[in-house]
């Protein structure tokens, strides 16, 4: 029996009204209700998904404010990630724009961009990465990532899959809003299938571009 309920328009609300008033005190006043709409929520969507996508984890809600110029003390989205490998994985979002799904990777080190480059390059595993991109793309999800301007160095301008060589990392999401089924348990379905669209992106990434 899932312990999941759904999460509710006060989750939104809550981050409408913390846009306007992201301070300490108003965050220590209103404490129980991150606590009760939006943290306990989610940690009960990621361990309904957990059978199938992994352990997921919620970021923490403080921002780092060290090197920012902007010293608003909290984040204005609590986002949660089911990890496949460090960087790589499964992600979702609820902010007061609603909610937003995702997956790919984030972070690269040189030795995973050369690997990823590599293997867009090579035919078999670059045409395969294409036909993913795509059919994602078809699906309603926006393909993101960190991007050069150019092709890098060593590879024709012409190459015929010069986008995706652009890319230092890669990724794919979409922003759904408030849907009525949120706040029902049948979320945790519509989340899985959001992510299963996703699943063929994030395996590439994972067999050929891993950290």
């Amino acid at each position: 029996m899932t312990t999941f309920q759904g999460i509710t328009a006060g989750a939104f609300e809550f981050y409408e009204e913390l846009q306007d008033n992201n301070n300490r005190e108003w965050w220590q006043e209103h404490r129980d209700r991150y606590q009760s709409l939006v943290k306990a929520p989610l940690a009960s969507l990621l361990a309904e998904l957990e059978p199938r996508f992994g352990p997921g984890k919620l970021f923490r809600p403080n921002r780092d404010i060290r090197f920012s110029e902007d010293k608003s003390p909290y984040k204005t989205a609590q986002g949660a990630v089911a990890a496949v490998q460090e960087g790589v994985g499964y992600y979702l979002q609820i902010s007061a724009d609603g909610l937003l799904v995702g997956g790919g990777y984030h972070s690269h080190t040189p030795a995973q961009l050369a690997r990823y480059r590599n293997s867009v390059d090579a035919s078999g595993t670059g045409e395969a990465l294409r036909q993913i991109v795509e059919a994602v793309a078809a699906a309603g999800f926006a393909v993101e990532g960190e991007k050069l301007k150019t092709v890098p160095r060593g590879y024709a301008r012409e190459h015929p899959r010069a986008e995706l060589l652009k890319h230092k990392s890669l990724s794919a999401s979409i922003t759904l809003g408030r849907p009525d089924w949120l706040s029902t348990p049948a979320a945790v379905q519509d989340i899985a299938g959001l992510w299963e669209d996703l699943r063929p992106l994030v395996d590439w990434v994972s067999r050929h571009a891993a950290p």
